[in-house]
């Protein structure tokens, strides 16, 4: 996959909070229940967010692959990637949780799945039944606003924060699809230090992973890479025109960027136009950003 790539220096990032650890195990007691498994991911690193162990949990059962954010991509990103998936032999169904878009579009999926698990077991002489579908995904990726979306109220608790679900609960969704909403589960470790980071810069790990200036400096790095590739939708300019002051060039020096900015917007603390820097990020303020590319 393409993205930063290993032109970006990478932090240290390490987690494992107890209460995914409790997750993931009542996770592996409620499998044997599941009907389908709606795995969400998020737009801007649908790889870094595609969890190693999905398919020793999938195991045969009918998978959904939902791609929330959608609006937080260009839609030259979007096409880019709905191929590379149809080219694995796999839908993506793209949808923005937050705004309802596409979220339909999913429902109609999940239960056009559970028809056809229903006629099996009919054909098998059982009594159809509410398909028990789970949603997975790490955390922070949008589930928890999904499953609202689906069920037109507020059941689950929601924010732009990893951690937020803390336990395993069924929300019934109509007369035909029972949903399993599941805390984020992340691995016990990423090898990949690259991905770690996606997760990190998109707000999909907790804060006390890394050092939040380190991971601002490795956002600059990023963006002066992907500016060069042009459905990762990187304006040129874009950190002068928010800024004030640019940062151009293979040999930008994104510490003095950030000491210099710093000064300019926060009485030069760097810790908090670090993450400045980075929440204008995560909220789309430098624009629709695609972290990860398909390779061509």
């Amino acid at each position: 996959m393409s993205g930063a790539g290993s032109a970006v220096s990478t932090p240290t990032i390490q987690w494992y909070p107890g209460h995914i650890a409790k997750a993931e195990q009542q996770l592996s007691k409620n499998l044997d229940k599941i009907d389908l498994v709606i795995e969400v991911r998020d737009a801007r690193i649908p790889i870094a967010t595609a969890h190693p162990q999905l398919q020793r949990w999938i195991k045969g059962k009918q998978h959904l692959l939902v791609i929330n954010r959608r609006d937080m991509i260009s839609s030259a990103a979007r096409q880019s990637w709905d191929r590379w998936f149809r080219d694995q032999a796999q839908t993506p169904w793209w949808c923005d949780a937050k705004a309802g878009t596409g979220v339909k579009q999913v429902q109609q999926a999940a239960i056009r799945a559970g028809d056809q698990l229903n006629q099996r077991r009919r054909s098998r002489g059982m009594r159809p039944r509410p398909v028990r579908a789970l949603t997975l995904g790490f955390p922070n990726v949008g589930k928890s606003a999904l499953i609202n979306r689906l069920v037109r109220q507020k059941v689950v608790e929601s924010a732009r924060r990893a951690g937020v679900t803390r336990t395993l609960r069924w929300v019934r969704l109509g007369q035909d699809l029972d949903l399993l909403d599941a805390p984020g589960v992340l691995p016990p470790r990423l090898d990949d230090q690259q991905a770690a980071l996606h997760l990190a810069l998109c707000d999909d790990i907790g804060q006390a992973a890394y050092d939040v200036e380190l991971v601002a400096l490795a956002l600059l790095e990023t963006l002066t890479v992907l500016e060069k590739q042009a459905a990762a939708g990187v304006v040129a300019g874009i950190l002068k025109q928010r800024y004030g002051i640019n940062l151009a060039g293979d040999q930008a020096d994104a510490h003095a960027w950030l000491m210099t900015v710093a000064e300019r917007h926060t009485s030069g603390d760097t810790e908090r136009m670090a993450q400045r820097l980075l929440d204008d990020f995560r909220r789309a303020l430098l624009g629709p950003i695609a972290l990860e590319l398909p390779l061509p």
